[in-house]
């Protein structure tokens, strides 16, 4: 997939809608993600969604949309994927994937569950586009520079910062 800016943004926007689905509350930001995949000539294919607190448990958005990718069958992959091989995996999916996200993955959770940034590097996602860095209301977030120390290329999408974080703070 190239680096057109317009491209990203447009995810980056898909990935906005996702954040509003997020049911605000004082104590924890509203965050968007989805993963996109592009195998060999295929077009782009968005594999999955997310949004903070969409699962049980005090989850995040970019740990909602691995889960979720993760729960996609085999037949369904070759449906979204149709020139891959037979025995793709959803591994080699994901290692396919680039990570759209409205705000920087978490490196510290301060509930104890591991860290989006950690989900996405043992994901081995290759890029993380990021809307807006995670402000310090609750932690020190340090995910962008985690994941460019793992390898994970992380590119800034300039344009919607306002929007990223008007929609994180909705409920503070």
């Amino acid at each position: 997939m190239s680096l057109d800016p317009e491209v990203h943004l447009r995810y980056l926007r898909l990935a906005l809608d996702e954040a509003y689905k997020c049911e605000p509350t004082p104590t924890a930001f509203c965050v968007g993600c989805i993963l996109v995949v592009s195998i060999d000539a295929d077009e782009p294919v968005i594999l999955s969604r997310g949004y903070s607190r969409e699962l049980p448990g005090n989850t995040h958005a970019e740990a909602n949309a691995l889960t979720k990718a993760r729960q996609i069958s085999a037949e369904d992959l070759h449906r979204l994927f149709p020139s891959a091989p037979a025995s793709v995996t959803i591994d080699e999916i994901l290692a396919r994937a680039d990570i759209y996200t409205t705000m920087e993955p978490c490196s510290v959770r301060t509930s104890g569950l591991p860290p989006c940034a950690d989900a996405v590097i043992a994901a081995r996602i290759r890029r993380c586009f990021i809307g807006v860095s995670e402000p310090d209301d609750f932690v020190k977030c340090e995910g962008a520079q985690k994941l460019k120390d793992a390898g994970v290329q992380v590119i800034w999408v300039a344009g919607l910062e306002s929007e990223c974080l008007q929609a994180a703070r909705r409920g503070h």
